[in-house]
């Protein structure tokens, strides 16, 4: 066994960080190096474009690269056989494909009490059946390559070593979280989303709020279901639920106020499941480690 493989095998996760980070990180400074990170309109919008589409190469790269380099063809087949695993019962997929878009819909009808910014983006757009199109196909394309990687080894390969579903979610999730920085940085700058709100302040909520929270709950259904298949399709309904459901008109502080009342919704989410389960989320809690 080479030292490189040993090191693998010893720290997968930080060893996916770096791996995650290196391509996806690499691919986007490598566009925004040819030049176009001044560009405006359409080019802009070409250049986000290729950033995302090489954002999203790490994650399903390093996932299967490391899969197969820690475990062998032992572990490709079943890294193989949890992508194609869809027998998991009724509930689970009410769970994964409901959660994030009932959440986002509550937290938007109690703002919208306080303010008319609040109506949802599929009430006010004026071609409803391109925005459902363009949501349900972004964030199939979000959902699959980015759990390839996230739960498809990241968080399987925690759960497997002995991590509680609450510490696998959080620490995935503050990676996943910081992973998507370089992107939701330039996007913020490019669209001025922040308002008058310096980035130091908006980026912390954009990114370690709802994100780690999120994944908390995604980490309990995969620990449950031990199916890639639906943990892409709970990200899909995220990632969907968020394009099709987010006001355009919100910046600033209330942007902010929705992030956290969006995390506040998913917290009590987990709370709930928690207080069903004997406070715990985890299927077999290890001994000191209940969450």
């Amino acid at each position: 066994m080479t030292t490189l493989k040993i090191v693998i095998t010893r720290h997968p996760l930080l060893s996916y960080s770096a791996l995650v980070f290196a391509i996806s990180w690499g691919g986007i400074l490598v566009v925004v190096g040819r030049g176009e990170s001044s560009a405006n309109g359409e080019q802009f919008e070409r250049m986000f474009l290729f950033m995302y589409l090489a954002m999203l190469a790490g994650p399903a790269i390093a996932g299967i690269l490391l899969t197969g380099l820690v475990h062998g063809r032992t572990g490709l087949r079943d890294f193989a056989y949890r992508l194609l695993k869809w027998r998991v019962g009724a509930r689970w997929y009410a769970v994964a494909l409901v959660t994030a878009p009932l959440a986002i819909t509550m937290v938007l009808l109690a703002l919208l009490q306080v303010s008319p910014d609040f109506l949802h983006r599929l009430y006010t757009s004026e071609d409803k059946a391109f925005l459902v199109q363009f949501s349900v196909i972004a964030g199939l394309l979000v959902g699959i390559f980015e759990e390839l990687g996230w739960t498809g080894f990241a968080v399987n390969e925690m759960l497997r070593r002995g991590n509680n579903v609450l510490r696998t979610g959080l620490v995935v999730g503050i990676l996943f979280a910081a992973w998507d920085f370089l992107v939701v940085f330039w996007m913020t700058d490019a669209t001025s989303t922040a308002g008058a709100l310096p980035l130091i302040i908006f980026l912390p909520v954009t990114l370690f709020t709802w994100l780690p929270t999120y994944r908390v709950l995604m980490v309990w259904v995969y620990d449950r279901t031990q199916s890639l298949f639906v943990a892409i399709l709970m990200h899909t309904s995220l990632v969907a639920a968020w394009t099709m459901l987010t006001p355009l008109a919100i910046t600033g502080m209330p942007l902010v106020t929705y992030y956290l009342a969006v995390t506040a919704a998913f917290w009590v989410v987990i709370a709930a499941i928690a207080a069903t389960n004997g406070w715990h989320l985890s299927r077999q809690p290890l001994r000191g480690q209940a969450d």
